[in-house]
Parts: structure tokens; sequence; C-alpha cells
């Protein structure tokens, strides 16, 4: 929807193996349609292409897209591993390319405006982020069968729901304080024994003087703390609500209730990925810390960090060897 909407780029088609997805892009879009990306690449006079394809294949796409000039915008997690991650990076700065890694939670206006307050110290030095990522499970919540094939294949996606979920926690920490030097992690499939991967996780990121934990679910049954952030410092705590129309909640020695904080209109490269992505492109803006390719390979080496933990229950330090 952003895609179409700004009056500032041309939709050229789309590619995808499955004939009922191009039948609906067809009907909803117009514009042409191919079965392998590779032939879109070679056939149409591209500037940009958008990917939304599985981790794995989506790095393998942002790679050769990079190769050949093309600004690339890319869901996230960026990659099913780490080293996708970084033939990513390599090819976009060898191509001199834009690469941008699109995260739903960049788009709300009390995310973007914690993370300016934060940086700026009003809550002090951080010690602590956590964030919780829950749903039902992607089949439960409506998402469609093509999705849900790569999803639950730990190939395609990296993992399970710790890959699909924990990424929003270890990007959050990394943009906010950095990279950590250790890693734990733990998973299970604690309701859905059924699935090829795991149905929750939790990933522990130690720093030298603070701390984060990423949560995942994919069996949660509510909303209730779904999706919520909260980021503590030595003077204060934020608590950011989630989604459109979510809350900055502030407490402090003197309102340890806390109260809501006032969220400036967001400039408008700053109000979906579209606005963003062509703004970097046309008029040179910088991207969202949380969009920025070397945030995302470094939570990338985390999620990593955090496989490696789960397999072996022991601690991984940071940098992987």
């Amino acid at each position: 929807g952003d895609l179409t909407s700004s009056e500032h780029v041309a939709y050229a088609g789309a590619a995808d193996p499955d004939p009922a997805l191009r039948e609906k892009l067809e009907k909803r879009y117009g514009g042409r349609t191919w079965t392998d990306w590779r032939e879109m690449l070679d056939s149409e006079q591209l500037d940009a292409v958008y990917i939304y394809a599985s981790n794995q294949e989506g790095a393998q796409a942002s790679t050769e897209a990079s190769t050949r000039g093309l600004h690339v915008m890319i869901e996230k997690p960026m990659a099913s591993s780490l080293v996708g991650a970084e033939a990513m990076i390599s090819a976009a700065a060898k191509a001199e390319t834009a690469l941008m890694i699109n995260w739903p939670f960049a788009w709300w206006p009390q995310m973007q405006h914690a993370l300016t307050v934060s940086r700026d110290g009003l809550i002090g030095r951080v010690w602590q982020v956590k964030y919780r990522a829950a749903h039902a499970g992607p089949a439960e919540l409506g998402c469609s069968p093509q999705f849900c094939d790569w999803l639950f294949d730990e190939e395609a996606n990296g993992g399970g729901a710790m890959m699909d979920y924990c990424c929003y926690g270890t990007t959050l920490a990394r943009a906010i304080i950095g990279l950590p030097e250790q890693v734990i992690g733990m998973s299970g499939n604690f309701c859905k024994p059924q699935l090829p991967v795991e149905d929750n996780a939790i990933i522990v990121m130690k720093f030298a003087n603070s701390m984060a934990t990423a949560e995942a679910s994919w069996t949660q049954v509510g909303k209730l703390t779904s999706y919520t952030t909260t980021i503590y410092g030595t003077t204060g705590t934020l608590l950011i609500e989630p989604r459109a129309g979510g809350r900055l909640l502030l407490a402090t020695e003197g309102d340890p209730e806390g109260s809501p904080v006032e969220v400036p209109v967001p400039a408008p490269h700053l109000v979906n990925a579209t606005n963003h992505f062509v703004s970097h492109l046309s008029a040179g803006t910088e991207l969202l810390p949380l969009c920025r390719g070397d945030v995302c390979r470094d939570s990338q080496e985390i999620l990593e960090a955090g496989k490696q933990s789960m397999a072996s229950s022991q601690y991984v330090t940071l940098p992987i060897a």
C-alpha cells in the first residue's frame, strides 16, 4: 500500500513462484508478474526492489539486486543467517547502493520518540531493554499458507519463533545499547509439538554494564504484554505501548506511576517505509538506526549466537568466531 500510494514511485511488477499470489498481485496492483525474480531483474529496467521472500531467499535476492546496481528494501530480519546478512552488506557496499531493512515497529511514532529521548539522556544511562513479540501463532493470526510454509521451515526462516520474533528485540537492543558481550538463548516446543521448529524462545544479552531480553511466542493467548517495549535507565523508565496510537509513558523518582510523554507528529519521511526509503534515495536523509544494514547485521549475529546457545545450553561470546 505504501508503495503504490507514493507519487514518487512507479510500480513495475513483481515476481513470485505461486500462481495464486501472482494473480492476486495482478488484480490488486496491475503491472507484470514473473515466476522467478531473476527473470524480472533480467527483463526490467529498475531502480530499486522491495523483497518479501523467505529470509534465506530474500538474502540471495538482495545480494543479486545490489550486485546489479539496484537499491534494496527488504523485510525484517534481513536474512536467515549471519553469512547471508554479511553477503548483503558487502554487495551493497561494493555497488554503492542503498540497503534498508523494514521493521513494522519502526513507524510507530512513540517508538521513534522513545529511541530519540533515550539517546538524548532523558532516562539517564540505559541499563536494560526488554521487548516481547507474541501471538497465538502465524496460522492462527491469519498468515497465508505460503507464508507459513517457510516460517515453519528452519532452513528458509533460519529458525522458528526465535528468528521470526526475537529479531525485534535483538535489533532494538543493538540500536539502543550496542553489541553485547555474551548471549544465551532458550527455546522449545512448549505448546505445539507438531511444529518442526520452536514455538517459543528467549534471548538474553549481556553487555559490559547493561542487559537486554528478546522474547518470542507463537502460542500466547490474548494480547497482554505483546509487542510492548520497556527501556530502563538510571533516572527513569520508558514504556512504549504497541501499534499506531500507542502511548509513550515515562516513570521517574518523582512520578513513579508514570505519565504519558507528548509524542511529536513524525516528519513525512518517518511516516512509513516507502517514504523513508524514497527520502533516503532522493534527499540523502539518514536511515533510522533500526533500518540500517550495520545495525541489522549485528542483530543477525546476536540471533546466530542465540541459536548456538539454544543448541549447546551454554553462553556464546561475541563476536562469533
